[in-house]
């Protein structure tokens, strides 16, 4: 089955980026396929390298870097990045930056889209 991936909520205010990872590396490991996971919303802060949780603490970035070296695509709306001031400066230079129909092109290329 081909799952896309939705977040819409920040990388420390809730647990939807740990249930995504979480979700997502359960997946692959039944041999599921990720087509991609689209950050919108407050969702694009998880992709910011402003991000430096303390040492002790779950680091988001490191996460996503692992599932993106597993070759899924990491994509952050760029409309939403602009408003909250994330832009190519302070995203990953290995992200991608595409529009809502990006979004759309996810949806049709899944048989499942999951929101977090």
């Amino acid at each position: 089955m081909k799952f896309g991936i939705l977040i819409k909520d920040g990388p420390y205010m809730h647990q939807a980026m740990d249930t995504a990872y979480n979700f997502i590396v359960a997946a692959m490991e039944m041999g599921h396929e990720i087509t991609g996971v689209f950050f919108y919303n407050d969702g694009v802060y998880n992709r910011s390298n402003a991000l430096e949780p303390p040492i002790d603490e779950r680091n988001i970035m490191k996460l996503l870097t692992d599932i993106e070296l597993k070759g899924v695509r990491l994509i952050v709306c760029v409309a939403a990045g602009k408003r909250r001031g994330i832009v190519n400066k302070t995203v990953c230079e290995v992200n991608e930056i595409s529009g809502l129909g990006q979004l759309l092109d996810l949806c049709i290329a899944s048989d499942r889209m999951i929101t977090f």
